[in-house]
């Protein structure tokens, strides 16, 4: 005959109890260490210095596999059109990853020459591009991160965004991988793959983007009071495909927790919208600009190859 075992009620209680307070506890040591998401910027479906197209993109892919991360890929729509474009979108969307807009043609929206109405028909080109795939998702990456050149522009696009459903897929760490990439490529294309110092080339690049994640972090901290889900802002491009992964483990080695970007754009930090004469560069940068405490240690741009060129022509990069 099989005993049943009475548990008192208190009992199951005081367990839900010590549930809800392990959850608490595991949130808030969450929110106690600074905090990443990986995005991506672009989509190029070139072969670069000897790796072939799919086969680098696939890299980039991998590593993020590897860790159940999931990204925000922002995808200029012109080159998404032939079959290659089309092979790119179909990997990262079937893959789990949220495919974003950044523009048509990736113009810079400081210049005068364009308008916002230049802006309204980039938007809703490359919206008819993205929007039919299931992972499509209503966020705009600002080319170069310029959202206008002076406050009425701004207002003007911000409104044009507004109507048709979109966000600002704000960054909240900038950082100038493209341009490591830049060099990396010239390099290869100068000596090959063989005679490339890549380890070199990926010890700089970590660095860099630590660097820069290290000091936006503390940025937000001082002015929100806490850490932030940040949104990195990377390429699609070589060194995402060949250091993303020693990038990955380097968060992990300094103390920081991965999310998922879908996640850390809930954060609420990505409600504070700057005042139009503050926007451009990353979120973090303009809140710093509006806040006025900051004059004397915002540079513009805030991140340039200028800042990078002399530490990497001494390394020999």
């Amino acid at each position: 005959m099989r005993k049943i075992l009475f548990i008192p009620l208190y009992l199951i209680v005081l367990c839900i109890g010590c549930k809800k307070e392990t959850t608490k506890q595991a949130e808030q040591i969450v929110k106690s260490k600074p905090t990443v998401s990986f995005t991506f910027d672009d989509g190029i479906t070139s072969d670069l210095a000897g790796y072939q197209f799919e086969a680098w993109n696939q890299m980039i892919l991998s590593h993020l596999q590897k860790e159940n991360l999931k990204a925000v890929f922002f995808v200029t729509g012109e080159n998404k059109l032939n079959e290659k474009g089309q092979y790119l979108l179909k990997t990262w969307n079937d893959a789990g990853h949220r495919i974003g807009n950044h523009s048509f043609t990736h113009p810079n929206f400081n210049s005068d020459i364009n308008s916002a109405e230049l802006f309204e028909s980039e938007l809703k080109r490359t919206d008819s591009v993205i929007s039919n795939l299931s992972n499509s998702i209503k966020l705009f990456r600002f080319p170069y991160l310029k959202e206008g050149q002076n406050p009425l522009k701004v207002d003007s696009i911000r409104n044009i965004l507004s109507r048709n459903n979109y966000q600002n897929g704000y960054v909240t760490i900038d950082a100038s991988d493209w341009y490591v990439n830049q060099r990396l490529l010239k390099r290869i294309k100068e000596v090959g793959v063989q005679k490339t110092a890549l380890d070199q080339f990926k010890d700089f690049y970590v660095q860099h983007i630590l660097e820069r994640a290290n000091y936006y972090e503390t940025l937000s901290k001082e002015l929100t009071g806490r850490h932030i889900s940040h949104t990195l802002l990377l390429h699609h491009n070589l060194t995402s495909a060949l250091f993303l992964d020693d990038l990955i483990n380097k968060f992990k080695e300094e103390g920081w927790n991965i999310i998922n970007a879908e996640q850390a754009y809930q954060d609420s930090v990505f409600t504070k919208i700057p005042a139009p004469k503050f926007a451009g560069e990353s979120l973090t940068w303009s809140l710093a600009k509006q806040s006025g405490n900051y004059k004397e240690s915002l540079r513009y741009p805030a991140e340039d190859s200028r800042y990078e060129k002399e530490k990497m022509d001494s390394l020999g990069l």
